[in-house]
């Protein structure tokens, strides 16, 4: 039994990195059909849903989502055996390595599909990853939420997330992705599989802060870097940096012609010669 969790929990590792049956060499498991990630780029989020924080008190998503920072959106379940775990686990070591923390640049929320998870065990996978993510401050900024099936449902169509529960497993076969959402609740990115880099988080959270003010660093970092899905990154746009480059050496030589004539312009014309004895 445990081999076949392993299996089902591996195939959807490779199902939500981006793989589709057609370029496997075997079909995928049947516990597996309908499980995946259907992107809704642009889609808003239910902000009237109500969810139950760790601490028990209910809560509506647009007390999280309400117009200031992007915010990092995870679907898990808090009593999953493995993969969740994972994908915690390779958000977490990307974010140590932010210069921000949640609470104050963006928003986390980890939002259990399991109905039957409860507030205790939102409590303490919150306080397991606030340990490890080791940021003061940071508990503020990220939210375990429980809800209803009906509103778990709401969400996770959303977005386009597609899970299924096995029975016989006692486990849910489900993809692994993390969600950017803009200030108001728009998807903006989604990042597949069970690691996430620093550079990409960063990136993927200043795309996601559209609509609200990008800083000219942001604007060109975004213009120096694009988001490749089959890679799963931002990676270099090397035509954007040429052409950013030629810009900047236009100008560099603009600035200098543009002194040099002022400078040879405030000399004004030679003084003509004086006479002998004037």
């Amino acid at each position: 039994m445990r081999s076949r969790a392993v299996a089902l929990a591996s195939a959807a590792v490779v199902l939500a990195a981006g793989s589709v049956a057609a370029q496997r060499a075997e079909p995928l498991p049947k516990a597996l059909a309908g499980v995946g990630i259907t992107e809704h780029l642009g889609a808003k989020i239910p902000l009237d849903l109500q969810f139950t924080a760790e601490d028990g008190k209910p809560v509506r998503l647009s007390r999280y989502v309400d117009g200031t920072r992007p915010v990092i959106l995870t679907l898990n379940y808090f009593r999953c055996p493995m993969l969740c775990t994972l994908m915690l686990n390779g958000l977490v070591d990307g974010l140590k390595g932010l210069p921000w923390t949640p609470g104050n640049q963006f928003e986390v929320l980890t939002v259990s599909f399991d109905p039957l998870d409860t507030p205790a065990l939102a409590m303490l996978k919150k306080e397991t990853y606030m340990e490890e993510l080791g940021r003061p401050g940071a508990a503020a900024g990220w939210h375990f939420l429980t809800g209803t099936q009906a509103n778990i449902k709401a969400l996770t169509d959303a977005v386009g997330f597609s899970f299924r529960y096995i029975p016989e497993q006692q486990q849910y076969a489900h993809p692994t992705g993390v969600f950017l959402l803009t200030p108001d609740g728009r998807v903006s990115r989604v990042l597949y599989g069970v690691q996430y880099s620093t550079q990409t988080l960063k990136l993927a959270l200043t795309e996601a802060r559209q609509g609200k003010e990008r800083s000219t660093g942001d604007q060109i970092l975004l213009y120096c870097f694009h988001y490749d899905a089959n890679a799963g990154r931002y990676v270099v746009a090397a035509g954007n940096i040429m052409r950013l480059g030629g810009g900047v050496t236009l100008l560099v030589v603009g600035v200098w012609l543009a002194v040099a004539w002022r400078h040879k312009a405030g000399k004004g014309p030679p003084a003509p010669p004086q006479e002998a004895g004037s």
